[in-house]
């Protein structure tokens, strides 16, 4: 059912069309001029064509102030009745000006700049266009003489599922992602400076590897086999060093099929990139390298406030998942201990230990997540996670019971992760088998079959490898200040509203 305001611009949209004027002309308009460049290029008396939507008016009879805003921003434009309508006939200006259009409808505008006696850059409309009649009220903000405004356009929910409208009533959203486009080139061009490859892999996968997620499940007609939405990209650049490449890398789209919150969207962006003859100490330098440069990139510098926090992009701390699990509780993961011993003083310290989780390391990593993970503010390089659940890292040298991986925390979150890549196709048939395990004890997590054609390809032969991703929405909230990471997604996931 459509309401007053809706019944009213479609009678409008009826008297143009009876006024002989179209209001969804076809003829491209020709436009030359932006509201920014009014403002940084002014010239008194310059002719200009600009286009945007009618965002106010203030009628004053014969002449009337409005706004008009385009991509770009917000330039003031002055009608006037004589000026518009030189001869007898006063229907554009009476009729279709004061009439017969509505906030937000585009118009096109021809006429000179001027100044006016309060000092603001101004068009002097000598015709205008009607280029897109608007059939629905945009949600305007109210501001009254004090300042104050009202009914502003602030309900998440509305936003998130309409946010072609929160971009116009609210223009500093799109700030937003604006920078989420710079910093998508400054990664791109970071990476393709220092040799790598960007490249593409399939979205559709027989098997969901490359992490610990659960899948959203498709089915090919044509194949008759169930199919998944990858949760990760990983195995198949690995695949592309086994071929020969020396880096690579992948802004990809993955899909997660788990809980939504503040930092978790069912789909996601990663950037992922693997290069020959590193580890995962290179992976660190390049990390902090990366994320440094293009922090300076997007706002001008490396030191930030998020979320009423200091943070520095500068200068990463390192610390190994033990020493910090020590440092926060007490308990020294270092010794040996059974499963038995390791259970029983987790449940001393109130740390909840899953049924399908058989070992120490599962417990030291519950014990990393329950207890340090909300401790670490400044940027932290997180290293040495166990075996037991890294099934693609490679096994420390010294220590086998841990792995060569890191994950980078900032102000107590993911950030990125990153390892010293398995390449012994044997050790890793074992972890996929142990994964098998695990997701027939009840992990919904765990990858329940194992990629034949993956250990094969590794049979073929990876040399020393190092990889890593970083999540490119969670980033993005960093820069931007952005609370939620359905800020930084131009279209997230919602409920369908019936």
């Amino acid at each position: 059912m459509l309401s007053e305001q809706e019944i009213i611009r479609r009678e409008k949209l009826s008297k143009l069309k009876e006024l002989g004027i179209n209001p969804y002309p076809a003829n491209l308009y020709p436009v030359d001029t932006t509201s920014k460049q009014v403002e940084e290029n002014y010239q008194e008396g310059k002719e200009v064509v600009v286009a945007g939507r009618l965002m106010s008016v203030r009628i004053q009879g014969k002449a009337s102030f409005a706004s008009l805003q385009d991509s770009e921003g917000r330039v003031q434009l002055y009608f006037n009745r004589d000026e518009i309508c030189p001869g007898e006939d006063k229907t554009l200006y009476n009729e279709v000006f004061k009439k017969l259009l509505d906030l937000g409808d585009f118009i096109g505008v021809e006429g000179t700049l001027f100044t006016t006696q309060v000092g603001e850059k101004t068009i002097l409309v000598k015709n205008f266009v009607l280029l897109s009649k608007v059939l629905r009220p945009l949600p305007m903000p109210k501001v009254d003489a004090d300042g104050n405004v009202y009914d502003a356009f602030t309900d998440p929910e509305m936003r998130y599922r309409m946010r072609y409208v929160d971009m116009v009533v609210n223009p500093h959203v799109k700030e937003v992602f604006l920078k989420r486009t710079k910093l998508f080139n400054a990664m791109r061009q970071f990476f393709n400076d220092a040799g790598y490859l960007e490249v593409e892999t399939p979205v559709l996968q027989s098997i969901p590897g490359g992490a610990s997620a659960r899948p959203f499940i498709t089915h090919h007609n044509a194949l008759d086999i169930p199919l998944y939405m990858r949760i990760a990209n990983e195995l198949y650049l690995k695949r592309l060093i086994v071929g020969g490449f020396d880096g690579v890398y992948e802004f990809s789209k993955n899909f997660r099929n788990e809980g939504m919150d503040r930092t978790h969207n069912p789909e996601f962006t990663m950037i992922e990139l693997y290069q020959s003859h590193a580890n995962f100490n290179d992976m660190m330098d390049l990390c902090e390298g990366i994320i440094s440069s293009v922090c300076q990139e997007v706002n001008g510098t490396t030191d930030i406030e998020y979320d009423g926090v200091q943070l520095s992009l500068k200068n990463f701390v390192r610390v190994h998942m033990v020493d910090m699990i020590k440092e926060v509780t007490g308990v020294d993961f270092w010794k040996e201990m059974t499963f038995e011993e390791a259970k029983k003083i987790a449940k001393e310290h109130h740390v909840e230990v899953a049924d399908h989780m058989d070992s120490v390391g599962h417990i030291i990593n519950e014990f990393f997540e329950q207890k340090c993970e909300e401790r670490v503010v400044q940027p932290t390089f997180v290293y040495g996670h166990p075996v037991e659940i890294s099934p693609l890292a490679k096994r420390n040298e010294d220590n086998p019971n841990f792995t060569d991986r890191f994950e980078l925390f900032i102000n107590k979150r993911e950030y990125a992760n990153a390892f010293t890549e398995l390449n012994d196709p044997a050790d890793q048939r074992g972890r996929f088998e142990a994964q098998v395990e695990e997701a027939m004890r009840g992990n919904e997590e765990a990858t329940p079959e194992i990629d034949e054609s993956f250990v094969e390809a590794l049979e073929y032969g990876l040399p020393p490898t190092g990889g890593m991703g970083i999540g490119i929405d969670r980033l993005v909230m960093l820069l931007t200040g952005a609370p939620s990471i359905r800020d930084v997604i131009l279209f997230p996931q919602m409920k369908p509203r019936d």
